[in-house]
């Protein structure tokens, strides 16, 4: 590797996820989603906005697929709409949502872009979320059989497998502050959801040990958490936020143990681990991705609810459209610390990027000079990462569309590409042609 590239064969790609880009939910025999009825449910997305559109992928993702070869995109990270496949959670499959799912992969390959399927980010089937949801200790049993389904039908085809897409937040947001769906507030719900998340993970790969051909990993979202202040208080904040954010789900899997600040943090709502449990859920995965987007400054606060900690801002630091903090280097610290604590095995950062007020301008272009910089600091931050050793095989930028944003509904635009969402116009943004320049160099545009 040059001092200005990556390393031959680095995976250049670009990531959304269905619920935020496909729309058409319920079209063509698709069951609902925890999403569908969530963003459906007044007072709980921005404006009473929802998925039911969003960037019509379903029917345009012909399209979308060509705008990515023109803009050079090797890989592209996708999840599955389980609903869509299986619109009960388990039994009957859904022809047409299959269909549709097979018709984007080999599309994807016709065009020399190679597929990173997710199983599951965030949109559980309504129907088994009325049978208990994740809560359920049968919901890991559910997800084996979606995932077998999926890989029987989809992995001749697809090379890189995701589990679950940050499973923090299905449970913080979910659970505890009830901003994403399923929408509840409940600490002994949420040690069920996380301790449920870890076995469906677990089943999910047992299966593709038995069937698949390529390589299956976990996405966690990650962040460094630094203490507000050098008193014992405000580092022992900052050991339970990375307790409960950072190694939750990474130490089960990758130790086969739980960090032991967790009986703590959940209090009487806590359920222990048996060792077969953790047996269980250690079972080795061929990478890990990593979703990077800030640091967390973190002052001890014992009103707080668990872990007893809240963030603190920065005077000094610049802050994107969504709050979150501009920190590049944390992003070269984050992957240095998965390699040093858990061994340097293969990594993706699954996503990066930053939400900024894009404009549309009368020339018909989006001069988003703010997330170049973006990009283009932690990219750097990244080939550091990789200069020292870390074994970094990819990067995918979030987003490639601008896309529904969740709770925040279409107010937040994070994608390379803008979308006009009543037109459903896709222009490349500046961003969008730096990337593409990025990945036509293997990174040597970025010097530095």
């Amino acid at each position: 590797m040059s001092d200005c590239k990556f390393p031959a064969g680095f995976l250049w790609g670009a990531a959304t996820s269905a619920y935020q880009i496909e729309g058409s939910s319920l079209a063509d025999g698709a069951g609902e989603s925890i999403w569908h009825r969530f963003a459906h449910t007044p007072g709980k997305v921005f404006e009473d906005q929802n998925g039911d559109v969003a960037c019509d992928h379903y029917r345009r993702f012909l399209n979308d697929i060509a705008l990515m070869r023109e803009l050079g995109i090797r890989a592209y990270r996708f999840s599955i709409n389980w609903s869509r496949v299986l619109p009960n959670g388990t039994g009957k499959v859904n022809a047409a949502g299959l269909d549709f799912y097979k018709r984007l992969v080999e599309t994807l390959a016709a065009n020399g872009i190679q597929s990173m399927a997710t199983l599951y980010h965030w949109d559980l089937p309504q129907a088994l979320d009325d049978r208990g949801g994740w809560a359920s200790p049968d919901s890991s049993q559910w997800f084996a059989e979606y995932a077998d389904l999926m890989y029987r039908e989809l992995d001749d085809r697809i090379d890189l497998w995701t589990t679950l897409n940050e499973p923090w937040v299905v449970v913080h947001e979910g659970y505890v502050t009830g901003v994403h769906a399923p929408g509840r507030r409940d600490w002994k719900a949420a040690v069920a959801v996380s301790k449920n998340l870890l076995k469906a993970h677990a089943a999910a790969v047992a299966a593709y040990r038995a069937r698949g051909k390529h390589a299956i990993g976990l996405v966690v979202n990650l962040v460094p958490i630094h203490p507000a202040s050098d008193s014992e208080s405000d580092r022992q904040a900052a050991a339970r936020w990375d307790a409960y954010f950072n190694r939750q789900f990474l130490d089960p899997v990758l130790l086969g143990e739980q960090p032991r600040d967790m009986p703590g943090l959940y209090g009487d709502a806590w359920t222990d681990w048996t060792a077969e449990e953790l047996k269980q859920v250690s079972r080795p995965v061929d990478f890990v991705g990593i979703n990077y987007y800030l640091r967390l400054v973190a002052c001890d606060d014992s009103d707080e609810g668990p872990p007893r900690a809240r963030a603190v801002r920065q005077p000094n630091s610049a802050y994107t459209a969504t709050d979150w903090e501009v920190y590049p280097s944390g992003l070269g610290e984050t992957l240095q610390w998965v390699a040093d604590r858990y061994g340097n095995l293969p990594l993706y950062i699954t996503e990066n990027g930053a939400a900024f007020d894009d404009v549309l301008s009368p020339n018909n272009s989006v001069n988003d000079t703010r997330r170049v910089q973006y990009l283009r600091s932690h990219l750097l931050a990244a080939r550091e990462a990789v200069k020292t050793g870390v074994d970094l095989r990819g990067y995918f930028v979030w987003s490639l569309l601008d896309n529904f944003e969740w709770q925040s509904g279409y107010s937040k635009r994070f994608g390379i590409v803008y979308v006009d969402f009543e037109t459903q116009q896709r222009v490349p943004k500046e961003s969008a042609r730096f990337y593409s320049e990025v990945i036509r160099t293997n990174g040597g545009v970025l010097k530095g």
